[in-house]
């Protein structure tokens, strides 16, 4: 695929992260959802979240399989993205669980693109430290 197509390709996806359904699902995937045991992560996946978990995982997952099949440069797509670490931060410690109860292939294109990522694994461990440090400093919903 020529550059201008990755470019147009990563500009469409870009989009699709805009969307109003993609952006609700976003935000309470980045604030509400803070799995740390397979049953966190089975409330969200059975309760009114659902498709919000859904649509942010297999959105991201995706986008890991154009990279690993070089429809998307993965330097480009590196320069030009980052939230997929914060995505991949949040599931990373349970993901073998998920992985066992449900299937293999569970963000598995996205597992392997963040093993292909320079200091991915480290990435995501600090992404989900600073996480956390926010959290721990907003104040508590009443």
């Amino acid at each position: 695929m020529s550059k201008e197509a990755q470019a147009g390709l990563i500009l469409k996806l870009y989009d699709l992260r805009r969307e109003e359904t993609m952006r609700k699902a976003r935000d309470w995937f980045f604030m509400e959802f803070h799995p740390a045991t397979l049953d966190d992560f089975q409330a969200a996946m059975y309760g009114p979240h659902s498709g919000h978990l859904r649509m942010v995982i297999s959105y991201w997952d995706m986008y890991a399989a154009l990279v690993l099949h070089e429809t998307i440069d993965a330097g480009l797509f590196r320069d030009c993205n980052g939230e997929y670490i914060g995505v991949f931060s949040k599931i990373e410690p349970i993901l073998k669980d998920i992985q066992k109860a449900y299937s293999p292939r569970f963000a598995a294109n996205l597992e392997r693109l963040i093993d292909l990522t320079p200091d991915g694994r480290q990435q995501s461990a600090t992404q989900r430290e600073r996480m956390k440090a926010i959290r721990e400093k907003m104040p508590k919903a009443k």
